[in-house]
């Protein structure tokens, strides 16, 4: 009975650390950025809701217009950026439901490496970066489903095997995503010039750039996962052990 009671809990703790994993994954907030360096304007005709990188390079030309800001917002899948009223300057410019149609988005997995504007080095320690970056939070996303998969067959089976193995892989999952937190903070506070990063070449053009940039929405989701995934799979496993110890 108690060891049923547990894996309720631990299966329940289990799903939303899933969630927010999967929420963090699928969602394009783990950086937010504004800047007032200018804004990018469409010929009409060339206005989509997901430019190419090469009709971004293109088309795109730059006006200063002292009354707006721009806010840029990246994640695995985009990088975006919409442009508002200074007057509107607000963190929860940035919450899903309160963003312009007009904004733009170009791939976001591994930038700046295939879409940088200008010439960029193979070897460019940035994208090397985002290269572990992606494959972590990848294999992680993976080893969360998998684990989730193994405890659910495990319940009808009582199968301390199937526990265990879950669990693990739950503890794996939370270990990833625990690496790839640690190596984007890492990326955003020491490893790239963010003003740079988030400008490009566009702070050629300006002299009084103000640049402010933060966590995001899945950053926080994510690392409130963790903890989650970790419990969740000890407690699977722990459970796997306690029913393999009771069948000898």
């Amino acid at each position: 009975m108690k060891v049923s009671v547990i894996a309720f809990v631990a299966g329940l703790i289990g799903a939303i650390g899933l969630l927010l994993f999967l929420v963090a994954f699928g969602t394009d907030y783990w950086l937010l950025a504004t800047e007032n360096c200018g804004v990018y304007e469409y010929r009409a005709e060339n206005v989509t809701s997901r430019p190419t990188a090469a009709t971004l390079n293109r088309q795109a030309t730059e006006g200063r217009d002292e009354s707006a800001i721009t806010f840029h917002h990246e994640g695995f899948i985009w990088r975006c950026w919409f442009t508002e009223d200074i007057s509107h300057d607000s963190i929860w410019n940035f919450w899903f439901t309160n963003q312009p149609p007009s904004k733009y988005c170009v791939h976001g997995y591994l930038f700046p490496f295939p879409i940088a504007l200008g010439p960029v080095s193979s070897h460019d320690s940035t994208a090397v970066y985002r290269g572990f970056w992606t494959a972590f939070i990848i294999v992680g996303v993976v080893a969360g489903l998998v684990g989730g998969f193994l405890v659910v067959c495990a319940v009808p089976f009582v199968s301390a095997k199937l526990y265990k193995l879950g669990g693990g892989f739950l503890l794996t999952s939370g270990i990833l995503f625990s690496i790839l937190i640690f190596l984007f903070v890492m990326w955003k506070e020491f490893v790239v010039d963010l003003e740079r990063y988030i400008l490009l070449e566009r702070r050629k053009g300006c002299t009084d750039i103000l640049v402010h940039v933060q966590y995001g929405w899945s950053f926080m989701f994510a690392a409130a996962g963790v903890p989650l995934a970790l419990l969740s799979g000890l407690l699977f496993y722990l459970i796997g052990r306690t029913i393999e110890a009771h069948n000898k």
